[in-house]
């Protein structure tokens, strides 16, 4: 033991004062105080990297340093998001037997779900505002399945529903730290690079502490990817399946598979495409197998205002909602300049067409036959779709920050760094977004991603001219 502190002494006095820091953010922080919110994000952010470095020899020391620093969090209300006030109120509702997807909170507010009580509603409703409570659910099933175990296990206290989702986030970083870990050494990468998500206090706070369920929707995707590199693409369309039941991002994926069946696999330097009929087939198999496990989730809750309703609130987040936007907040200003009013409901109809095209891109124009390959493809995607989205919470970022350490980007985990910025917006005196801060979180992720991408070029142009 004494050899232990003395070889670790550096590490473990890092770990110390990390712990501190996110016992702070945890217990003793309000999303509005910036000047104490950006510091202590800094020293954190600074002391992860210093781990990262200084421990090297040692996996399991970081990774138990991963899960003292999410267990600081295990009893806190979290701080930064209203969003799991709704994921309870949701999970209150299932478990009796009421479709979440049929009701808004103000609808019971205002008495119109006849037999029916929700437990601490009025401190729910409070909790998750206005806007939460008037809108019509939006999580996909599987996570309601996880807000019903939050309700089952503790139906009548919020931080007991607060603990049991805060220890399957934490169930869910291990899992991809595992299936991480195991895709980087089978890709002969380096397996170390999993610790910029696990260790990253961007993942431990916004997963862990503030209870996204991207971790979760992570966790069944990388372990897909896992499957599908060792050819066990079956399960992996399930997982996949899976994945976009819990968050419906990986949908955004599903065309970029189109090649990595498809595409000629022979030779790098040959781009014809030869299709067999057993690769059309596992294509076909692979995609049905995917939609009908997404089917059979949303199964015990369809009908038509179901439908309605999950399709119009999904809307929202294109065409009426507003945060952390960048090349929508330049159009919106050219919009301003030219008609004299916000375009968000013209422009939000079109910019997902442009995403599409992108995507549709990447597939038929890029070749992905390659797991590593169809991974950066994926990363181009998601960030190609959030930077033309009208709403970025930074929650989202977690996945280019996963897809990324199995690609030679390392653009999102900048981005995991600078995107605390838009926490700015979150002012004592209400709303209201710092545009000159938002415009810094993307010059700098955008201007490495550039960098990245000339240097990846240029290295690459090097290696074909010495061959």
């Amino acid at each position: 033991m004494r050899d232990f502190f003395n070889l670790y002494r550096i590490p473990l006095l890092f770990a110390i004062i990390s712990i501190a820091l996110y016992a702070s953010f945890g217990y003793d922080l309000h999303r509005s105080d910036l000047a104490k919110l950006l510091p202590l994000y800094g020293a954190l952010f600074f002391l992860t990297y210093k781990l990262i470095k200084v421990t090297k020899g040692n996996f399991w020391v970081l990774f138990g340093f991963g899960i003292a620093f999410r267990l600081v969090f295990l009893i806190a209300i979290p701080n930064l998001s209203q969003d799991f006030y709704r994921f309870l109120w949701d999970g209150r509702l299932l478990l009796q037997g009421t479709n979440p997807y049929l009701f808004t909170p103000e609808m019971y507010a205002s008495g119109l779900l006849s037999g029916v009580e929700v437990t601490q509603a009025n401190e729910l409703i409070s909790g998750m505002g206005a806007l939460n409570a008037s809108h019509f659910s939006n999580y996909p099933p599987i996570n309601q399945l996880f807000f019903a175990l939050a309700a089952l296990f503790a139906k009548n206290s919020i931080l007991g529903s607060v603990v049991v989702l805060r220890l399957i986030m934490i169930l869910a970083d291990v899992g991809v730290f595992y299936f991480g870990r195991k895709l980087l050494k089978n890709l002969n990468l380096n397996p170390h690079t999993i610790f910029w998500y696990f260790l990253n206090p961007f993942i431990i706070i916004e997963l862990t502490g503030n209870l996204h369920f991207e971790g979760v929707m992570l966790f069944f995707l990388v372990w897909a990817l896992y499957l599908l590199q060792k050819r066990k693409w079956v399960w992996a369309a399930v997982l996949l399946g899976v994945s976009v039941s819990v968050k419906l991002l990986p949908l955004l994926f599903l065309p970029l598979f189109f090649n990595y069946f498809l595409k000629n696999k022979k030779g790098e330097s040959d781009s014809s495409l030869e299709f067999t009929s057993l690769e059309i087939k596992k294509l076909i198999l692979f995609y049905t197998v995917c939609l009908l496990t997404v089917i059979v989730t949303f199964s015990p809750f369809f009908s038509s205002e179901f439908l309605q309703n999950f399709t119009t609130t999904i809307g929202l987040w294109f065409q009426n909602f507003e945060f952390n936007a960048s090349v929508y907040y330049i159009i919106r200003w050219i919009g301003f300049q030219t008609v004299g009013w916000n375009i968000i409901a013209t422009v939000g109809k079109v910019l997902p067409l442009i995403v599409i095209a992108f995507i549709l891109i990447l597939t038929f124009f890029r070749r992905n036959e390659t797991l590593p390959k169809l991974i950066t493809a994926m990363l181009f995607g998601v960030s190609f779709y959030f930077l033309l989205s009208t709403t970025v919470h930074p929650w989202y970022v977690a996945t280019p920050l996963l897809l990324c350490l199995f690609t030679k980007y390392r653009f999102p985990i900048v981005w995991s760094a600078v995107v605390i910025l838009s926490y700015s917006a979150y002012g004592a005196n209400g709303f209201n977004e710092n545009l000159w801060l938002v415009a810094v979180e993307y010059l700098v992720v955008i201007g490495y991603a550039i960098w990245e991408i000339r240097k990846n070029i240029s290295e690459k142009n090097s290696s074909l001219s010495s061959t």
